[in-house]
C-alpha cells in the first residue's frame, strides 16, 4: 500500500506542473486566446483529473490503515492464543503430576494393606496350632512318638517339609560307638567335638518364628560327611533330614569358617623354635642339613569349567585315563609330621610345578629373604634354586648322585604320603565335585585344616582309605637356576655318601 501511494504521489506532482504550464503564456510560436473554447475544455478536465487521483490518494491512505489495523489484530489473536496452548499445558503438566502421585500413595497403601493381611494369616494360623496343640495336651492325647519326640511343639507343616533324622539321631547320640563314629566322619568324638566348639561363634544360627535353626553339631556334621564321602547333595539331604540347598549351602558356610577361624590357628608357617625342631627331625630322617620342608603339587579333578577350558585341561591325566580330564592344583609344604605349614590352591591344572611355585605366596616369601640359609625339598618337577633343593636329573649318575638322590627321596616321601592321606580322609578330592570352580579354594583349604588337626591329634586313618597318586612330574625347561645352589647340592651329596649316612646299598 505505501508504494501506490508513492506513486500516487509521483504523478500527482507531474500532473501538477502540467498544469502550471498550461496556465503559463508561451513564450513564442501561435498566439492562444484564453477564452477559446479548447483551452477550457483542457483546463476543465486536467482539473477531473486531479480531483480523481486526490479521491484515489485518500483511498490508499485508508486502505493502508486497514491493513496496519488488521495485522495489529492478527497479531494479537496469535499471542492470545498462544498465551491459552501454553497455560493448557501447564495445568496439564501439573494435573499429571497430582495423579501420579495419588497412584503412588495408593500403590504404597495396598501394599502395607498386604503385608498386614499376611502377617494377620500367619499370626492366626500359628495361633490356631498352639490352640490344638494345648487342647490335645490338656485332653491328654499327645502328638505320637515319632521324630519330633514326646514334646514337638508347635506343628509348621505350612513352612517346613518333615524329613526324618533318625539317621543323625543315632550317630549324635552319646551311645553311639566311637570306632563307628571315626569310620563315618574320619575322626574321634573328642576332635569333632572341639571342632564344633571351635566353630560354634560363627556357625551358630538362632531359631525364627516359622523354623528351628539347624544346630551347630549338625551343621559340621553335614559339611565333615559331605567332605569325607564326597557323596552328592541328595544324598546328604537324605541322610540328615535336610534339604539339598540348605545342605550345600552348609557345606559353603562351615567350610568358610574353618578357614576363617582354623587355618590361622592349625596351619601357619612355623616360628624359629618349631622351625629348629623341623630341621631336627629331618636330619634324623635323611641326614640332610636345614631342611623346613617337603613339598609335593597334587591335581584335583574338576568339572569343566565355563570360561578358561584350555587352562584348566589335563593333557597328562587325560592321556593316562583315555578320557578328558580338568583340573585345579593344589601345591604344599609339610614337616616331618606330615601337617601342612603352607598351602598354595586353585591354579589351573596345565599348569606346570614350576610355574605354579613361582605364582605362590612360599615364592614370594622366599624372594623376600625369609627362607634364607633353609632347604625346602622337592621332586624333579621344581627347579633347584637357592631355597629349593631337588634329585639330579641328568643321565648317567655317579655313586654319590645316586646317594644323595636316594636320600632325598626320603623327605620328598613325607609330603607325598602326606597327600595321599589327605585325599584319602577327605574322598571329595578323588572324584569331580559339585562345588563350582570359585568356590573350590575354600573347600580345599577346609579340607587341608581338617587334615592338620586330625594329623596333630593323631588320628589314624584306615588303610583301606589311602590311595595311591598319581601326579605326572615334569623337568622344568630351566631346571638350574643357581650355581650356589648346584654347589652346596654338590657338597651335600658328598658329605651324605662319605659320612656313612647314605649310599650302603651301593657299597654293599
Amino acid at each position: 500500500m505505501k508504494s501506490n501511494e508513492s506513486d500516487y504521489s509521483y504523478y500527482y506532482s507531474v500532473l501538477q506542473q502540467t498544469f502550471d504550464q498550461m496556465n503559463d503564456k508561451p513564450t513564442g510560436g501561435v498566439q492562444v486566446d484564453e477564452h477559446d473554447d479548447k483551452g477550457e475544455v483542457k483546463t476543465k478536465g486536467l482539473k477531473e483529473i486531479l480531483t480523481s487521483l486526490l479521491l484515489i490518494e485518500e483511498q490508499a491512505k485508508t486502505d493502508n490503515n486497514e491493513w496496519e489495523q488488521a495485522q495489529e489484530e492478527e497479531k494479537n489473536l496469535f499471542e492470545e492464543n498462544h498465551r491459552k496452548k501454553t497455560k493448557t499445558m501447564l495445568d496439564y503438566q501439573t494435573e499429571f503430576h497430582e495423579s501420579d502421585h495419588v497412584l503412588e500413595e495408593t500403590h504404597r497403601v495396598r501394599k502395607r494393606k498386604s503385608r498386614a493381611s499376611t502377617n494377620a494369616a500367619i499370626t492366626s494360623v500359628i495361633a490356631a496350632d498352639l490352640e490344638a496343640t494345648s487342647a490335645q495336651k490338656g485332653s491328654g492325647t499327645g502328638l505320637g512318638q515319632g521324630a519330633a519326640g514326646p514334646n514337638p511343639g508347635p506343628q509348621r507343616r505350612l513352612w517346613v517339609k518333615n524329613r526324618s533324622q533318625d539317621w543323625w539321631d543315632k550317630c549324635n547320640s552319646p551311645d553311639f560307638p566311637d570306632e563307628e563314629f571315626k569310620k563315618w566322619f574320619r575322626m574321634g568324638k573328642d576332635t569333632f567335638e572341639m571342632i564344633c566348639n571351635e566353630l560354634t561363634s560363627v556357625v551358630a544360627k538362632e531359631n525364627t518364628m516359622l523354623r528351628d535353626a539347624v544346630p551347630v553339631r549338625q551343621r559340621v556334621a553335614v559339611c565333615i560327611w559331605r567332605l569325607a564321602t564326597g557323596e552328592p547333595l541328595r544324598l546328604v539331604s537324605r541322610r540328615f533330614g535336610l534339604g539339598i540347598s540348605t545342605c550345600h549351602k552348609l557345606v559353603l558356610e562351615v567350610c568358610s569358617a574353618i578357614k576363617n577361624v582354623l587355618m590361622p590357628k592349625y596351619l601357619q608357617w612355623p616360628d624359629d623354635e618349631s622351625v629348629q625342631m623341623i630341621k631336627d627331625e629331618f636330619v634324623s630322617v635323611s641326614g640332610i642339613p636345614n631342611v623346613v620342608g617337603s613339598m609335593y603339587t597334587t591335581h584335583i579333578p574338576i568339572i569343566a569349567p565355563k570360561i578358561s577350558v584350555a587352562a584348566y585341561f589335563n593333557k597328562r591325566h587325560t592321556e593316562r585315563n583315555q578320557k578328558t580330564s580338568y583340573s585345579i592344583t593344589v601345591q604344599g609344604v609339610v614337616d616331618p609330621r606330615g601337617v601342612f605349614t603352607d598351602v598354595c590352591i586353585g591354579w589351573p591344572g596345565s599348569m606346570p610345578d614350576d610355574q605354579v611355585l613361582e605364582k605362590s605366596a612360599l615364592y614370594q616369601r622366599a624372594n623376600n629373604g625369609l627362607l634364607k640359609d633353609v632347604w625346602i625339598v622337592g621332586s624333579s618337577g621344581y627347579p633347584l634354586m637357592d631355597w629349593v633343593l631337588v634329585p639330579y636329573t641328568q643321565p648317567h649318575l655317579t655313586w654319590t648322585q645316586h646317594a644323595f638322590n636316594e636320600k632325598i627321596g626320603e623327605v620328598q616321601r613325607v609330603a607325598k604320603d602326606s597327600f595321599a592321606r589327605l585325599k584319602g580322609r577327605w574322598s571329595c578330592l578323588q572324584k569331580r565335585t559339585e562345588v563350582k570352580l570359585q568356590d573350590l579354594p575354600v573347600v580345599l583349604g577346609a579340607c587341608c585344616v581338617l587334615h592338620n588337626i586330625c594329623e596333630m591329634r593323631n588320628e589314624e586313618i584306615d588303610p583301606e582309605l589311602m590311595i595311591e597318586l598319581m601326579d605326572d612330574e615334569m623337568v622344568p625347561e630351566i631346571g638350574l637356576r643357581s650355581s650356589n645352589a648346584m654347589k652346596a647340592r654338590d657338597t651335600i651329596a658328598h658329605n651324605l655318601l662319605h659320612h656313612n649316612h647314605a649310599g650302603t646299598s651301593f657299597l654293599s
